[in-house]
This record gives structure tokens, sequence and C-alpha cells, in this order.
């Protein structure tokens, strides 16, 4: 397992020369979702599309 700061210097090294700060953020913040995400798939925080449509059936009504 990777420690954060290793992560980092493999995304700025897989990034082209001329990314900005902007894009530098953009992909740390959606690698730390991604990490997010996964983590709770593995400790069963995860919902069935039947649950999500149902919580969501009232916003989606028209």
């Amino acid at each position: 397992m990777q420690t954060t700061k290793q992560e980092v210097s493999d995304l700025l090294n897989r990034l082209p020369d001329d990314c900005t700060l902007e894009d530098v953020q953009y992909y740390l913040y959606v690698l730390q979702k991604i990490e997010r995400g996964l983590k709770d798939v593995e400790e069963g925080r995860i919902y069935t599309q039947e649950e999500v449509e149902k919580k969501m059936s009232k916003w989606l009504e028209k």
C-alpha cells in the first residue's frame, strides 16, 4: 500500500507538464473520492439500485 506522498508523486508524474494547479487539485479530489467510495464498499456502506430509487423517488416525480 502506497503512502499518500507516494500517491501524489505518482499522480504528478502521470499529469502533463503543462497542467495547472487547478488540474492537480481536481485529480487529487477525484482520487480522494474514489478511495472514500472503495472504503465505503469494503465496510458495507452501500445501497442497491432499488434502495436508491426509493430514496430519490420524491425528487424524481414530475
